[in-house]
């Protein structure tokens, strides 16, 4: 090979590795990208989910109120029934 030719194979080769390292760096760039997103997504999935934890233990507070007022009415008529049973 001659000089001449070994030139422009050695800029072919360059050129070649530059492309090829933009295209890994546009490819890690879309890796990046991604990687926030799903970054971001989880963050809002987390809040999400904050806020059902905090719904469900308000209605599970709910819940056991009226579970005991449930069984203080039932007492009450229990109450009522034996005053009038001894009538």
């Amino acid at each position: 090979m001659t000089l001449k030719t070994t030139l422009k194979l050695s800029a072919a080769a360059a050129s070649l590795a530059v492309l090829a390292g933009c295209a890994s760096s546009s490819a890690l760039e879309e890796v990046r990208t991604t990687a926030e997103s799903a970054q971001a997504d989880a963050a809002e999935a987390r809040s999400i989910a904050t806020d059902a934890q905090s719904t469900a233990n308000q209605a599970q507070r709910d819940a056991q109120a009226a579970l005991q007022m449930s069984q203080q009415n039932r007492e009450e008529m229990n109450r009522m029934f034996e005053r009038s049973m001894r009538k």
